[in-house]
């Protein structure tokens, strides 16, 4: 019980190109398809990708449309982390400059700026979208897609989004982003894990925000994310690549919905190690009394997963070359549930028993944050103060952010309904 239904693989040697894809992405489809791409003859395209922007042959999508013929590619955007992949961490910009192979303009979104300007819009007429992302209201790429949307409808272009799989598929969980609280890692007033596609955020940002855009989505094929064990990500069929440094793997994105906090606290994520955004821990910290002080308050929200106490030693970031003693935490066996698992609250359940066994730890690391400077890290990551006032009230109970959570997960559950393209 709870657990996503199971889909047994219906064919020998999975994972072959030989053998047909049970789904087929976005860019699978625009390429295989010829009368998809006819309404972009004659007109000159642009592509917004980063390195996880490959088909099912693991070519990267500039190349594949490039190979095709009967695309007239004029230029190419890169998000956060760029194009084709090199900067490890936040607040590291990349630069624009010309495609090797195709000669081609490629332009930064996370450089000099971070909304397309008018003269690069000059540069195309449609803009296929095609980005993989982590299904987490604070990952980058669904800002960068308001952002072009936006531009979009100002200048008359029109914005394709190759659509991809959402990895941890469709749970709902966290905080809605409150008013007044959009920044660069808070695109909307939605909870931190949105349960959205990409193609079907698009839909989103176009309905709330009352955009006049051509706007269309090349969907998916066979994409179930109710079926195990991927749960969202098709496993078995599909290489995981990298959408940004720190996303290795499918466990990383199930647990970011939670992790991500870390980023705004004194404690390390696991950046500098093998797991990152997967454990946290410092130096010093007894686990073993914060699991139990964790089990004490809330035994029901570390249900879905199994933790393990680790030692790790960061090699570059948070406490780098320090022993630190942490928490990993599995989601990558047969006891990962996919709708018992709650990352988000995990996390928040974490910080709480940290600041119940020393009320003075200084847990909320103050630095400018996506270039924010007059707002905590940890504020920005959750779209307003309630998450930190509830864990640093020592009357606060879990109850209490629970009920402010659930009342905001059934308020996105109902508004997001209308614009599911995968039921």
């Amino acid at each position: 019980a709870g657990r996503c239904a199971v889909r047994a693989p219906d064919r020998p040697g999975a994972g072959s190109r030989e053998q047909p894809l049970l789904v087929k992405f976005g860019i699978d489809r625009l390429c295989a398809e010829p009368a998809l791409r006819a309404a972009l003859r004659g007109r000159r395209v642009a592509l917004l990708a980063h390195p996880a922007s490959v088909d099912a042959d693991l070519t990267h999508s500039l190349d594949a449309l490039g190979r095709l013929g009967d695309i007239d590619l004029s230029a190419a955007f890169g998000p956060q982390h760029g194009l084709r992949g090199d900067k490890q961490d936040n607040m590291v910009e990349s630069p624009d400059y010309n495609d090797p192979r195709l000669g081609i303009p490629v332009f930064s979104l996370y450089g000099e700026v971070r909304r397309p300007t008018d003269a690069m819009f000059d540069t195309f007429d449609v803009l296929l979208v095609d980005l993989q992302d982590l299904g987490c209201r604070i990952y980058t790429f669904i800002t960068t897609l308001r952002y072009v949307l936006e531009a979009a409808a100002r200048r008359g272009k029109s914005v394709w989004v190759l659509d991809r799989p959402n990895p941890i598929g469709r749970p709902v969980e966290g905080l809605s982003l409150r008013p007044g609280w959009e920044s660069f890692v808070g695109a909307g007033e939605m909870p931190m894990r949105h349960g959205l596609t990409l193609g079907e955020m698009g839909h989103w940002f176009i309905r709330r925000l009352g955009l006049d855009v051509d706007y269309r989505v090349v969907e998916m094929t066979g994409w179930q994310p109710e079926s195990a064990p991927g749960c969202g990500w098709p496993l078995g069929e599909r290489s995981w690549i990298n959408p940004s440094p720190n996303a290795p793997n499918l466990a990383m994105a199930r647990c970011y919905p939670g992790t991500v906090m870390l980023e705004g606290t004194t404690l390390s994520e696991g950046r500098g190690t093998t797991r990152p955004l997967e454990l946290f821990g410092a130096p010093g910290l007894d686990i073993g009394a914060l699991v139990a002080e964790m089990r004490r308050l809330a035994p029901a929200w570390l249900a879905g997963c199994r933790l393990r106490p680790c030692w790790f030693e960061p090699t570059f970031h948070k406490h780098e070359g320090l022993l630190c003693a942490g928490l990993q935490t599995h989601v990558d066996d047969g006891s990962y549930d996919h709708v018992a698992f709650r990352p988000w609250r995990l996390q928040a359940l974490a910080f709480k028993a940290l600041r119940n066994l020393q009320p003075g730890y200084d847990l909320w690391r103050n630095f400018p944050y996506e270039y924010e400077n007059d707002r905590l890290a940890i504020d920005l990551i959750n779209g307003s103060e309630l998450l930190r006032t509830w864990v640093d009230d020592r009357a606060a109970l879990p109850g209490d952010l629970d009920t402010l959570a659930r009342v905001d997960e059934l308020a996105w559950s109902e508004q997001r309904a209308s614009v599911l393209l995968y039921r």
